[in-house]
């Protein structure tokens, strides 16, 4: 997908501009949900109707979000903008590429934690306070449970991956087996 990626990066950095002059913490939040709204199916076949004009797949678009920034000028130009160009599709990838700026901005990164049993809000907190010593950096946690780990967690951190499950430990004690 280095095409879309490619597409959507100088959106993605106009945005960042924009939020980051204005209050990049709400911002964040609105882009989140553009591009969580543009994902679904039904946008995007409203999105590729050839006979809707832009403005009404523009109105439709904005109408559908719930957030106070949405009916910000900037945020109804940079809409207009993207359906115009055919581009409303790109969203879920711009909302990932603005992110990634915001994490830099602020010396941050995602942190997927999966673990095979829910995890309480202190287990949590102590597993990044860990992380975040061990990273250097401030972590946003992301927690799912899966529980074909069997047991323990497996943390993917930008392109680093700990995982400490028990599955990760079967698998590699097969390997070693079958060597």
């Amino acid at each position: 997908m280095a095409e879309i990626a490619t597409i959507a990066r100088p959106y993605a950095e106009a945005l960042f501009r924009v939020a980051k002059s204005k209050d990049l913490a709400a911002w964040s939040g609105l882009v989140t949900e553009m591009a969580q709204v543009a994902a679904h199916p039904e946008v995007q076949a409203l999105a590729h109707n050839p006979s809707l004009v832009p403005q009404v797949v523009a109105d439709t678009f904005l109408s559908l979000l719930k957030s106070p920034q949405a009916t910000s000028a900037e945020a109804k130009n940079f809409v207009a903008t993207l359906v115009e160009n055919g581009r409303l599709a790109a969203l879920p990838e711009i909302g990932e590429q603005f992110h990634v700026l915001k994490n830099a901005e602020e010396g941050a990164a995602d942190a997927y934690i999966t673990s095979a049993f829910e995890l309480t809000t202190a287990q949590v907190q102590e597993l990044i306070a860990t992380l975040e010593k061990k990273f250097g950096r401030k972590l946003n946690p992301s927690v799912t449970v899966d529980n074909s780990l069997i047991g323990g967690v497996r943390v993917v951190i930008g392109d680093e991956v700990l995982d400490t499950s028990v599955r990760a430990k079967l698998q590699h004690m097969q390997v070693a087996l079958a060597a």
